[in-house]
């Protein structure tokens, strides 16, 4: 049985990447998450989550096949908590090296870009984030403990440097972690980090929680 306290969380079910992983962590954070792409059920969700990993450019294109590209935009615009986990994260990006001729939602104005020569590519590895917004409710109770788990060759670079909300060190300063108005979006994989990964799930589902009592 659903509680019924648990806020509902849609999960964007295009068919690539670790879709079911973060629906089953959302769930152990207090969620009512659905792996869907009913647009209804997506317009009703208090919060919405843009999985992904793999290629930018095969992630765009089944998005767009899913039907999912505009509810995507409107749940963003609609104020809603909204989150990009990895590939998720750069979807949300204007456009991506990795695939130029592809272009993302554009919801943050950017380039994802590749990781610069020196340290091995991808980085596949746990590694400490930076907070540059220790105020961000996602972040909130991280502290010095801030180890999350990233699998990756690229980072998003934002035309706004104001809306990077952590880094991490790779060789050099990478982004890591944005924050633009009521979407947060992360380079790394919350679901696979244990405990902070965890606490920043179960921050998504307070703040799914708040924007739901507040509608």
């Amino acid at each position: 049985m659903t509680d019924e306290r648990a806020p509902l969380i849609a999960v964007l079910d295009y068919g690539i990447g670790n879709l079911h992983s973060a629906q089953k962590a959302l769930e152990k954070g207090g969620a009512d998450a659905r792996l869907t792409r009913d647009t209804g059920l997506i317009a009703d969700a208090a919060g919405v989550v843009l999985p992904g990993v793999g290629a930018f450019g095969a992630c765009m294109d089944a998005l767009r096949s899913a039907g999912l590209e505009e509810p995507a935009c409107d749940a963003v615009a609609s104020g809603r908590p909204f989150l990009g986990i990895c590939v998720g994260m750069q979807m949300l990006f204007t456009a991506s090296h990795e695939n130029p001729a592809v272009a993302g939602l554009d919801v943050i104005p950017g380039i994802v870009t590749w990781i610069p020569p020196g340290p091995k590519i991808p980085q596949m590895q746990w590694n400490r984030l930076d907070i540059m917004m220790p105020d961000d409710p996602m972040l909130k109770g991280l502290g010095d403990d801030a180890w999350l788990y990233f699998v990756h060759s690229l980072h998003g670079v934002p035309n706004d440097p104001s809306v990077v909300a952590a880094t991490i060190e790779y060789g050099t300063t990478l982004n890591a972690a944005f924050r633009l108005d009521n979407v947060f979006a992360a380079q790394f994989h919350p679901e696979k980090s244990s405990r902070p990964g965890l606490a920043i799930l179960a921050n998504f589902v307070q703040n799914c929680t708040g924007a739901r009592e507040s509608r």
